[in-house]
């Protein structure tokens, strides 16, 4: 080999890495807190108020008065407030006062997704209310038999309401409170 030959093959090794595979560097994405939950196992609850209903085993129920209660999850920070008054020919105000109820978080909500609930076996009859967005509650229901009884349920998180923050816990919570509903019977 010649000497300009070596000098060149010499240059080449010695430049080789600067020109070698480059790995750009670039910022790692945000990380997001992964929360997984056990699978719910309901329990029936029953007292001496007007009605039954399913609930989570995990979760810490209180009995407050006139046949209300709070249900609590303190891991996910979630109580749910339910709440019984009895119908006395004034369906139509617990009716309007129920949903003003839910309305009332429509500033901050981004949709109020609706959904009827109908027993007709039981006779249960109400509507679910999912509340999307950062509104101070996600999930609500009332549920009547139209002649005796009527009940309203809310959940409410004690933390800043961040939807996608909270939205694995809200999910959660909105599930039993569906099941809550769904099993509800009157005495």
């Amino acid at each position: 080999m010649t000497q300009r030959t070596s000098t060149i093959a010499l240059l080449f090794i010695v430049m080789l890495p600067f020109f070698s595979c480059k790995n750009d560097v670039l910022p790692k994405p945000s990380a997001y807190l992964r929360l997984d939950y056990n699978e719910a196992k309901y329990v029936n609850f029953g007292n001496e108020c007007p009605f039954t209903f399913e609930m989570n085993s995990e979760a810490v129920i209180k009995g407050e008065k006139n046949c209300g209660f709070t249900i609590t999850y303190p891991k996910m920070k979630a109580t749910i407030y339910l709440t019984y008054k009895p119908v006395h020919n004034d369906i139509n105000k617990l009716l309007r006062d129920a949903q003003k109820l839910t309305y009332e978080h429509v500033i901050k909500a981004d949709d109020i997704l609706e959904q009827p609930f109908l027993n007709p076996n039981k006779k249960v009859y109400g509507m679910f209310y999912q509340v999307d967005g950062n509104a101070a509650t996600n999930s609500q229901f009332y549920a009547t038999d139209s002649t005796k009884h009527f009940v309203t349920a809310s959940v409410y998180f004690y933390a800043k309401p961040n939807f996608d923050s909270i939205m694995p816990a809200a999910s959660y919570v909105k599930n039993d409170m569906q099941r809550l509903l769904e099993t509800l019977k009157w005495k």
